[in-house]
């Protein structure tokens, strides 16, 4: 048995436009401040039907390899959603057949199975009737990238990712995506960040309120960085071809490392400038394999 209509959430790639190291807990997290957008690359939750437990098949140009076991964060917001919510008329436990179309590059730095987790956890709320609010508890014990993932909205991260506010309202700017197809290690990565001085003091980062052009933005976040760019560059030499690539191209405002990385990011005035580097890059690249999509944000922040 199948759904006719089989419902169907999409998992948006999440950038991190500037990535701050703040601090440490005694437990071992790292506190941050980052301002987090999606991007139109997404992976696909469905629902297929129901099942006497929860099941999980991985497809798409990124799922080889990938385990569909009780580690799986699909499979885990499943679980942790039902055991709050999932139950039936009749008092049994709803399960489902449920399938990830993984079309966002793993290990990357974009959020991506944080970004699995919440579609999973939005999508079962709508079948069980649960609201958005009792999402984000659960969300937090999955991880530090889920909670901003629930809304897909540009959003500023705090603590340890849990401490969420509004971002500026984004322009309608560009947004080129790169990744070399290396994963990168975020442990590894943390690591050589402690081996090379840790936390740099600095003043919190000032934010207005709108952004009306992509030079505005860049103009703000050339007064920021990503703290984890120079250690996972140590970790991943190849990251810095990939940010050199980006930067050489036309109208690129910005040249910058998504979260931990490799996945880089530039931003260009525009969704077409952003198509129309891309076209030059898979040109120079072609050899290279790389992965690459450019388009503009998913949400601006706006009420629309």
């Amino acid at each position: 048995m199948t759904f006719p209509d089989a419902p169907q959430s999409t998992a948006h790639a999440k950038i991190n436009l500037f990535l701050h190291i703040t601090g440490r807990r005694e437990d071992g997290y790292h506190l941050l401040d980052s301002l987090a957008v999606f991007a139109g690359a997404a992976d696909r939750i469905t629902l297929e039907g129901p099942a006497d437990t929860m099941s999980l098949t991985i497809d798409g140009p990124f799922g080889q390899g990938l385990e569909a076991d009780s580690q799986n964060l699909v499979l885990r917001a499943a679980r942790a959603l039902q055991a709050k919510a999932g139950t039936t008329a009749n008092g049994l436990t709803e399960s489902f057949r449920l399938k990830l179309e993984k079309n966002l590059p793993v290990s990357s730095g974009i959020g991506g199975g944080s970004a699995d987790a919440a579609a999973t956890l939005r999508l079962l709320a709508q079948e069980w009737d649960v609201e958005q609010a009792t999402l984000f508890p659960i969300a937090e014990t999955l991880g530090a990238d889920v909670p901003v993932c629930i809304a897909q909205r540009p959003a500023r991260m705090q603590g340890i990712g849990e401490i969420l506010a509004p971002a500026p309202i984004l322009p309608n700017a560009g947004l080129l995506l790169v990744n070399p197809g290396v994963g990168v290690s975020t442990p590894e990565v943390f690591r050589a960040f402690a081996a090379g001085g840790g936390i740099t003091e600095r003043p919190e980062a000032l934010l207005p309120t709108r952004w009306d052009s992509a030079a505005a933005m860049v103009a703000d976040l050339n007064a920021t960085a990503n703290d984890l760019q120079a250690p996972a560059l140590s970790q991943c030499p190849v990251i810095g071809t990939v940010l050199a690539s980006i930067a050489s191209l036309p109208e690129c405002l910005l040249a910058r490392m998504s979260g931990s990385g490799a996945t880089c990011f530039g931003i260009f005035p525009s969704p077409d400038s952003a198509m129309n580097a891309a076209r030059v890059l898979n040109e120079q690249s072609a050899r290279l394999n790389w992965w690459t999509w450019a388009g503009g944000f998913h949400h601006t922040g706006s009420s629309t």
